[in-house]
């Protein structure tokens, strides 16, 4: 059984993006932008019903249109009590945390005190690599490997550092300690090592940690009192629901409780579905970044350079197409958690969406649980043309809950 940082995107495709994303739905899709407060309740209220019919024990999500908004939630939060999931429910958000981390890094960029396109060796002289810069920490194109494929190399690892904590040069020194994925800027390959240096670049420039630097920058001043980092304390402060991994023989194993410290500054926020659609409103509204700094991190490379069009990661940031035009946003995976928090380029229209089991179909076989998250992201996102043209695009919705996230089962554990 191998392991490795896919998305949701990746995982339930068998892709890096979805190509093009509900392409030839029709041209009850295609009509352009919904109009202001079309948030359909009924529609959203079913859909978001339909992913735990499909087998996923618990979701809850939110929706935005400019001021009007849409909480929801299904299923349950513990599978041996029965205990519901909430809306307002905290959640271990996975790899967003990378953009929270990119906006923090492009304040300091914005400051001068950080250039994007400085070898990273300028900062880190320890961790340097021939050809490697900062942006191409960002943007994935470092050609620096993942760590977990080192740390979480069987199932049982996954258990065995359950309550291990890692120190981030010991992550950092496991990426470096494999293969190149390419050379420096070649081309796009995701690895979370690439978001620990940027933690580290961080530590570095303002001396103080990473983590407070995004709470002192980002949090605070949006009042995000639901978003923080865990540290190495296991548990998830707030009210939540347990995060099950799929486990030999059917088992859903609880990894609720669990010692982040593997994932630090590329995966290991805490977050609210409320929190992370302000946060990325706020973001795309040009409300925490200069413009030039903003522009950058919208400024992409493709996840496949065979389809440039259908989508490409940013710095912290991706992009995929959608009916009505692009679609901005992250997603994230870890173990027992997945979320994804999609928004069109103003921030107005909106969802985020939370699933407590870490969820893979092997490409090419049924997923009817992916199937009913890309229709329930279509209606939160294009709104009643949506519901018209359900039928049209039912067989096209990829199962689209993210693109390069977290480190997620990329085949079923072995029946033993």
């Amino acid at each position: 059984m191998h392991l490795a940082r896919r998305s949701f995107l990746m995982a339930t495709t068998g892709t890096a993006l979805a190509t093009p994303l509900l392409a030839g739905a029709g041209p009850a899709l295609a009509a352009g932008r919904p109009p202001a407060g079309s948030l359909p309740d009924a529609a959203l209220t079913a859909d978001l019903r339909a992913i735990t019919e499909a087998g996923m024990p618990g979701v809850f999500a939110e929706a935005r249109d400019g001021r009007d908004r849409w909480r929801g939630a299904n299923g349950v939060a513990d599978v041996t009590t029965g205990r519901p999931v909430l809306p307002g429910f905290q959640h271990r958000v996975g790899s967003i945390t990378k953009t929270f981390v990119a906006a923090t890094l492009l304040q300091l960029v914005g400051e001068r005190r950080i250039a994007l396109d400085a070898p990273i060796g300028r900062y880190l002289p320890e961790f340097a690599v021939a050809g490697v810069t900062v942006r191409m920490l960002l943007d994935h194109t470092s050609g620096i490997s993942d760590y977990d494929h080192v740390i979480f190399a069987t199932p049982e690892d996954i258990e065995r550092h359950r309550s291990t904590t890692f120190t981030p040069r010991q992550l950092v020194r496991a990426g470096l300690g494999q293969p190149s994925t390419g050379a420096p800027g070649a081309a796009f390959s995701y690895s979370n090592t690439n978001y620990i240096l940027a933690g580290l670049i961080i530590e570095r420039v303002t001396r103080r940690s990473a983590t407070d630097e995004v709470h002192r920058r980002i949090l605070r001043p949006l009042g995000l009192r639901h978003t923080y980092f865990s540290g190495v304390r296991p548990r998830i402060a707030g009210p939540h629901s347990r995060g099950y991994v799929p486990w030999y023989e059917g088992e859903l194993r609880d990894f609720s409780v669990s010692n982040m410290s593997w994932a630090w500054t590329a995966g290991a926020l805490v977050s609210t579905m409320a929190d992370l659609n302000t946060f990325f409103r706020a973001l795309l509204g040009g409300r925490l970044l200069r413009p030039a700094q903003l522009a950058a991190m919208k400024t992409t490379v493709p996840f496949d350079p065979a389809q440039p069009a259908a989508g490409g990661y940013g710095l912290g940031l991706y992009r995929m197409t959608w009916p009505t035009g692009d679609v901005w946003g992250h997603d994230g995976l870890v173990f027992g958690h997945s979320a994804i928090s999609l928004h069109t380029p103003d921030g107005r229209r909106q969802v985020s969406l939370a699933q407590n089991v870490t969820h893979y179909a092997l490409p090419g076989t049924p997923d009817p649980i992916g199937e009913a998250v890309g229709r329930f992201l279509n209606t939160a996102l294009v709104g009643e043309s949506a519901v018209a043209a359900r039928t049209a695009t039912a067989a096209r919705v990829p199962a689209v809950v993210p693109a390069p996230g977290a480190p997620t089962l990329v085949r079923p554990l072995p029946q033993r």
